[in-house]
């Protein structure tokens, strides 16, 4: 459950990724954002493979985020939240790993990118040029 958590946390993320910067830095506040309070990732280096993969995927996610916020805010109960919310991570784990990455090295660079503002920027110019 964990894991589907911080996928659908990661989703959020990719939304924020693919607006302006200044946007994404307003969208990433630490204090309001779950993923921070979970422990904080060490800094890693992800290969530009990894960061342009990641960029790939990040898009897609951001498509599928969208389209079942929309369902979930549709949904009737806690039940019918349930279901959508697991749909929507079964598709987004299957982006991930289509996209060559594992959930776990996904949500790495996720974190990542909210500590570091020079990765950020360099994931968004390689998203931009997808």
């Amino acid at each position: 459950m964990q894991r589907i958590t911080a996928l659908f946390s990661a989703a959020l993320l990719a939304t924020g990724l693919m607006a302006t910067t200044a946007n994404a830095q307003e969208a990433q506040d630490p204090a309001q954002d779950p993923m921070t309070t979970q422990q904080a990732a060490p800094a890693q280096d992800f290969s530009d493979q990894e960061l342009q993969q990641f960029a790939d995927a990040s898009q897609e996610i951001a498509v599928i985020s969208q389209e079942y916020t929309q369902r979930l805010q549709e949904a009737e109960d806690e039940a019918a939240q349930q279901e959508v919310r697991t749909e929507a991570n079964d598709r987004m784990i299957e982006v991930v790993e289509d996209s060559g990455l594992d959930v776990d090295t996904f949500n790495a660079i996720g974190q990542s990118i909210q500590q570091d503002p020079e990765m950020m920027q360099r994931v968004q110019e390689m998203a931009s040029q997808s």
